[in-house]
């Protein structure tokens, strides 16, 4: 699958374009974040799921957005942007272990903290580009995030213990498997020309 990345990797000679909400209730948290995300995208900081909401518009392509806030919790966050038809990319960071909830989350990537600026920075790159193919490349890399996420906190037997696990893991497969044929389809049709 290290096909599927290539193509993301080889945007252009620099960084792509790109407009980046940051959001955490732990200001440093959040500060450090958009310090780490400036030098490269137009960033915004919201230092609550509140502040959040008012920041959030069509012009924004990427969130990062904290799981566990006062008052209005990213879980929120995450569904008003969904409700709203905001064409972004969610990315939920926590500190919080993922556990099977994950696995349903209308979210395009789940890091986990402590995360540095090279991941944010490469998330950015990962979630843009994938907003610019078949959607079933979004779909792939929040699967792989999801997953990635749950393996890491919970025991092999609980995980195949849950359905609802299996059946992601067996999406992610077909997923991967499209995907390389869509490349590979990709990859003659260069050929011919």
């Amino acid at each position: 699958l290290t096909r599927l990345c290539r193509p993301f990797r080889s945007m252009g000679d620099g960084p792509v374009d790109a407009t980046v909400l940051v959001v955490d209730d732990e200001p440093m948290v959040a500060d450090t974040f958009s310090m780490q995300l400036g030098q490269r995208y137009d960033v915004r900081t919201a230092h609550g799921g509140k502040e959040a909401l008012e920041l959030v518009d069509a012009d924004v392509d990427v969130v990062f957005l904290d799981r566990r806030m006062p008052e209005v919790d990213g879980d929120e966050v995450l569904r008003t942007i969904r409700d709203e038809g905001l064409d972004v990319q969610v990315v939920m960071v926590t500190a919080v272990d993922a556990d099977f909830d994950v696995l349903s989350m209308p979210c395009d990537g789940y890091l986990e903290k402590p995360v540095d600026g090279a991941e944010l920075r490469e998330a950015v790159e990962k979630q843009v580009a994938a907003r610019h193919y078949d959607e079933r490349v979004s779909e792939y890399f929040s699967t792989t995030d999801k997953l990635a996420a749950l393996e890491a906190g919970k025991p092999a037997r609980e995980l195949e213990a849950n359905e609802e696990y299996r059946e992601l893991r067996e999406r992610q497969s077909t997923l991967a498997d499209e995907l390389d044929t869509l490349f590979d389809a990709v990859d003659d049709d260069a050929l011919l020309l």
